[in-house]
């Protein structure tokens, strides 16, 4: 049993200040323009010992991204439990809700993704995303066909609804509280949300009566 206060609790402390730092620097300055001796400063690290630890800056920057990930695949976050469920489209104000609390609470880290699109290439994200389809189709893909060939949804693919409204809201909430840039859309959050959904669920067209559909 370790001891309070003994040297591995001290380490653990000390590699948590420094991420604490560098994910405070990277996602307001960047990755380039922070440099691993401000990284220890503003952590009250050592350099000596954060290279103990991480063999270079861009390490701390894929640690960081990795709990993100982290966060995101947790079975136990709500959202993924929401899912699960696969209630699409009658959980959407579910769904928008907790990913703007996804948002809220790790938004710096959200900033980490796009430091890596302009400074990396999305070296670091492209992995996470490109497997984005096969986890909606692990989750979703024979629910939704069933629901489809049961007639609950209309001529549209679910999959591609359920990935579009998952993506906008993070999208839509990010702009919001990352970018500085509330009220984007001329609405207050809530109504835009109300708005999005009500453009998931019943589209853009008019709806054709069967008559006019036979005619």
């Amino acid at each position: 049993m370790t001891k309070r206060g003994s040297r591995p609790e001290k380490t653990a402390e000390s590699m948590e200040r420094a991420l604490e730092a560098a994910l405070e620097l990277f996602s307001s300055r960047g990755f380039g323009a922070t440099s691993m001796r401000e990284i220890a400063e503003k952590s009250g690290v050592s350099i000596g010992n954060i290279y103990h630890h991480f063999p270079s800056k861009e390490a701390i920057f894929e640690r960081l991204l990795e709990r993100y990930w982290d966060v995101i695949l947790d079975p136990d976050l709500p959202l993924n439990r929401i899912f699960r469920r696969a209630d699409f489209p009658d959980d959407l104000e579910e769904m928008a809700a907790e990913i703007e609390k996804v948002v809220r609470q790790y938004s710096r880290y959200i900033l980490l993704i796009y430091v890596d699109v302009i400074e990396f290439r999305g070296k670091h994200i492209r992995a996470f995303y490109e497997g984005m389809a096969g986890r909606f189709e692990e989750i979703y893909g024979e629910k939704l066909r069933s629901r489809q060939a049961a007639g609950e949804f209309g001529d549209i693919n679910p999959m591609v609804a359920v990935m579009v409204a998952t993506r906008w809201f993070f999208f839509f909430h990010t702009v919001e509280h990352c970018f500085g840039a509330p009220m984007h859309f001329g609405m207050d959050p809530k109504k835009a949300t109300e708005e999005f959904i009500r453009l998931l669920r019943y589209g853009v067209l008019p709806r054709r009566s069967s008559r006019s559909a036979d005619d």
